[in-house]
């Protein structure tokens, strides 16, 4: 394991694995500058208040400088904001992000009069406007879309109080995350050599990996019991998130907030109801998995810490970052060579943050502003689940390369929903290819459990997150307070239906919700198993018809936001609004778990 005693400061970090977000603003004067720049447009967009419908020329005047407001307001947010993430407990960058955020309300303020007033034009008028300006034409699926909102955008006035609440609906989700990555420690353990261990976010997994199952159950015990403590403060918090979902939803006019959240992906709820009724009908593969990891370990009992254990023994696959990287690009080569060539630019020049530091943010992600290029941000740990998450959130990074390139900035940003895509067909291509290189048995039978384990915590586990979602928001709706014995009640049940007999639901797992980053992002996780079933269809077809599917695919990814996401993953052959992707994809887990058992 990488760094078991305490981390390094962030400027020990050698500059090689930071990212470059001189790329960005090479000092912070420039960022302040354009910081000024972007009071300086909100003032002068505001100025256009009620004069929207006077003429076409008018209109496309004020959509191109708003939207030029909005890109500079994403470059001032985006950099402050993964500054501090460098290392949370920066003062200065603390107090950068707090400006950008006070800005980034200001902006939708002084924005929220567009959208009513182009709604406010009368139809047929709109539509001699669209035929008589043809900078117009560049603006169509805005307008397309904006009027297919129609009945959820509210008055100028209201408009305005809404964009003004923008900041404190976010309290929640910026509370959590201070109390997680900032505030929250773990106490530390001992590993199998008895040295001390500090248990951390970015560890926590490589924890669970370890093959000794007193360093398992101890990092368990040190994660839960420190959430266990907090367990009011963060119900508090994740109740006033999912009651702030649902006052957004009433004040926009939808029966709940699952449809409101669907809404702006174009999305039928019955898409979110089809995942969890298929997983739901297919739970007797999941529960045959926990069966034959029980067997595997040959254990009495199967504990929530022995669910990441390694299940092929004397099997190490450790790799450096540099192995990684070597080893992702080589996985991905099926997708051409420009798309190879990008992808070691990435690499090269300063896309990745690459080690766990003090204060820094957990997990990984990708993100960059429009005209700058794409960053990921990882911790890495030095293993092959390292390597994949290199892959996935390479296949963002690239996904916003390509919308970037091709896109004006209004097309630009893709949705979450088709986002899981190109990256979970990252992580298929590199397993395809593993499977093909590796010969050993052990190391076959190693990576069928890890795709086993891809299914398992990408479709089987973030369902069952989509699930808590969807229930703990009808309580609320209901009425109902979500106190922490309703949560821990809620937690257990699911867990119990999806893990099945042959698992025993430690107490302890009931505070697993206390932790979950993306129950602040309402109805987001379905998304990762809605994108890993597409991804899985599209994966097949590039290996086994080559540049035919690769072309559509990459077409699909320089398309960005331009068309709603059923419509562009369409054009990859895959027919999101139909259950069947989600089947296919829960077949081929069975039929891997066939192939696992066959071999032991």
């Amino acid at each position: 394991m990488q760094n078991k005693g305490n981390l390094p400061t962030r400027q020990e970090i050698p500059a090689e694995y930071k990212w470059q977000l001189e790329d960005i603003y090479p000092h912070d004067e420039l960022w302040e500058k354009d910081f000024q720049t972007v009071k300086e447009l909100g003032t002068e967009i505001e100025g256009y208040k009620g004069q929207l419908g006077r003429s076409a020329a008018t209109l496309l005047q004020v959509l191109q400088l708003g939207y030029q407001l909005q890109q500079l307001n994403e470059k001032v947010f985006t950099y402050a904001r993964m500054r501090r993430d460098e290392d949370n407990a920066n003062s200065t960058y603390q107090a950068l992000t707090d400006r950008a955020a006070s800005l980034h309300t200001e902006v939708h303020t002084a924005l929220s009069f567009m959208e009513p007033e182009i709604l406010a034009i009368p139809p047929e008028t709109l539509a001699l406007y669209r035929q008589e300006e043809p900078g117009l034409a560049q603006y169509s699926f805005v307008l397309d879309e904006l009027l297919r909102q129609k009945d959820h955008i509210l008055s100028a006035a209201e408009e305005r109080i809404m964009a003004g609440a923008g900041e404190v609906g976010q309290a929640p989700a910026n509370i959590f995350k201070m109390i997680n990555n900032a505030d929250l420690t773990f106490p530390p353990i001992e590993d199998e050599e008895g040295n001390e261990v500090q248990v951390t976010h970015g560890r926590y997994i490589q924890l669970m990996e370890n093959p000794h199952r007193q360093v398992r159950r101890q990092a368990f015990n040190s994660i839960y019991s420190s959430y266990r403590k907090l367990q009011n403060t963060l119900a508090a918090t994740l109740a006033a998130s999912v009651k702030k979902d649902v006052f957004y939803a009433r004040a926009r006019k939808f029966p709940a907030a699952l449809p409101a959240a669907l809404f702006g992906d174009n999305i039928p709820t019955q898409v979110y109801d089809n995942l969890i009724q298929t997983v739901h009908r297919n739970l007797d593969s999941m529960h045959r998995y926990v069966a034959l990891r029980k067997k595997l370990l040959d254990l009495e009992e199967l504990h929530m810490y022995d669910l990441y254990a390694p299940l092929i023994k004397d099997v190490k696959w450790e790799l450096s970052y540099p192995q990684a990287v070597e080893l992702v690009k080589e996985g991905l080569a099926p997708l051409g060579t420009e798309y190879g060539e990008i992808l070691s630019r990435g690499f090269n020049e300063g896309w990745a943050d690459v080690f766990e530091n003090k204060g820094k943010t957990s997990g990984a992600y990708s993100w960059g502003p429009y005209g700058v290029h794409p960053y990921i941000l990882l911790n890495y740990q030095g293993n092959l689940n390292n390597a994949f998450t290199i892959a996935h959130e390479m296949g963002h990074a690239m996904h916003s390369y390509y919308s970037y390139r091709e896109q004006p900035y209004q097309y630009a940003h893709y949705t979450i929903f088709t986002a899981e895509v190109a990256s979970t067909v990252n992580e298929s291509l590199l397993m395809d290819h593993l499977l093909r290189i590796v010969k050993d048995r052990n190391k076959k039978l190693y990576l069928l459990n890890h795709y086993l384990e891809q299914f398992r915590g990408t479709v089987f586990r973030q369902t069952m997150f989509a699930e808590f979602e969807k229930i703990t928001h009808e309580k609320v709706e209901q009425g109902q307070a979500l106190t922490p014995a309703l949560l821990r009640e809620i937690y257990r049940g699911l867990n119990t239906d999806y893990h099945g007999p042959e698992m025993t639901v430690d107490e302890d797992i009931e505070f697993e919700w206390a932790r979950i980053p993306h129950f602040y992002t309402p109805f987001y996780v379905y998304k990762y198993a809605t994108g890993f079933s597409a991804a899985t269809a599209i994966t097949r077809r590039i290996l086994t018809e080559g540049t035919a599917a690769v072309e559509p695919y990459l077409g699909f990814l320089k398309k960005g936001g331009s068309d709603y996401p059923l419509n562009l993953l369409k054009s990859t052959g895959v027919d999101m609004a139909s259950p069947e992707p989600v089947q296919e994809g829960l077949d081929l887990f069975t039929q891997l778990l066939d192939q696992m058992e066959e071999l032991v």
